[in-house]
């Protein structure tokens, strides 16, 4: 919090708040999907009972260790696929944090007297992802000495005046942390909701195959900009199923909430996942109904500015919110366009950690088209 947080976050965000920056990362984007799809996915969607929620960890995690890292992880390896490898182990230690920060702080703080088994679960976590962002930025810190490497997010951090290396450690933490369970979390109800919905899947499929010809074919930057159905996917799935049941805030000023006074210093919640399934602002909202959010449709009603933020709003929304948004698109519009997608599990829901993470595995089928 305070002057020094708004410091380090107004420099880090500049390589990752404009479409056009965010761009850069397609190619590479694009390669390590395709790469999942060919060496991973088609070896094993003909298994029935596989859960597709750890293969989509150690694909985002390889997605974000390209952004965050300038490197390649290498997670759906076969030697990375060991449970005792650097990606599971950073994998795990990434559920580990986001399953113990709410329970350390929102119940008896007894950690702040003495470590209690919960708080040192979560700094075992911690100190592995720190240890393993100073190892490797150590690496590539000694490569750049020796190159120009401008083109990379990770070297206009390092020559920032601005930046110290501490920073940069935190930075990249905070990526590894955020960039592997949101994103994985998001894509597997975007994937549960179109394997339940055969209309929605068909008329993605559709769009798809008109703008990707061919099983390979890359998402450009012109694609991104004509997959407006795609887009209403993704928006529907955060609107039921969003990342945090909404936003939390530290009143700066005593404030008045529907004729309740809150005195300064209060954490505020806002209630979005409850709101965005009432009736009120959302006919029939139970429904996952992409239509919503297509201008053009007779379905679509512009919703309060306010009502679906699943990313947060203002100075402390998702850093790197364009670069979520394009991974989960390019995923989405790959998989669709190579396989037909049905779900074989039960119901599911979400259980709230400190996101929203499924209650249950992902039971997909993939059918190669």
């Amino acid at each position: 919090n305070g002057p020094e947080w708004l410091r380090i976050r107004s420099v880090f965000q500049r390589g990752l708040s404009s479409p056009t920056s965010v761009q850069n990362f397609l190619f590479k984007t694009n390669d390590v999907i395709q790469e999942w799809i060919e060496e991973r996915l088609k070896v094993i969607c003909d298994n029935t009972n596989v859960d597709y929620l750890p293969e989509l960890s150690r694909l985002f995690l390889e997605l974000t260790s390209l952004v965050a890292l300038d490197l390649r992880l290498h997670s759906f390896s076969r030697q990375e696929l060991k449970s005792h490898s650097r990606s599971s182990k950073l994998i795990k230690a990434a559920l580990v944090t986001n399953s113990c920060i709410l329970k350390t702080d929102n119940g008896p703080r007894l950690w702040q007297k003495f470590e209690t088994p919960l708080f040192r679960k979560l700094r075992k976590s911690q100190e592995y992802m720190e240890e393993v962002a100073i190892d490797l930025l150590s690496l590539k810190m000694s490569f750049y000495d020796e190159s120009n490497g401008k083109h990379s997010l990770l070297q206009s951090y390092f020559s920032s005046p601005e930046l110290d290396f501490r920073d940069i450690i935190g930075i990249v933490c905070d990526f590894l942390l955020a960039g592997i369970d949101t994103t994985t979390y998001s894509s597997s109800f975007v994937l549960y909701h179109l394997a339940n919905n055969r209309f929605a899947q068909s008329v993605l499929y559709q769009e798809c195959l008109r703008l990707l010809p061919k099983p390979d074919s890359p998402v450009t930057k012109e694609v991104l900009s004509e997959a407006q159905y795609a887009k209403a996917v993704i928006k529907e799935s955060l609107r039921l199923r969003p990342i945090s049941v909404g936003i939390g805030r530290v009143l700066d000023k005593d404030a008045e909430f529907s004729e309740y006074s809150v005195p300064k210093g209060s954490v505020v919640v806002s209630q979005n996942q409850i709101s965005c399934r009432l009736e009120e602002y959302f006919p029939e909202p139970e429904k996952f109904r992409p239509e919503r959010w297509i201008k053009t449709h007779n379905l679509y009603k512009q919703p309060h500015p306010f009502l679906v933020l699943p990313f947060g709003h203002g100075a402390r929304s998702c850093i790197a919110r364009r670069l979520a948004e394009q991974n989960m698109l390019i995923l989405i519009m790959k998989l669709v366009r190579n396989f037909k997608i049905r779900w074989n599990g039960n119901a599911l829901d979400s259980r709230s950690l400190l996101i929203n993470k499924p209650d249950g595995p992902i039971l997909l089928n993939f059918k190669k088209r």
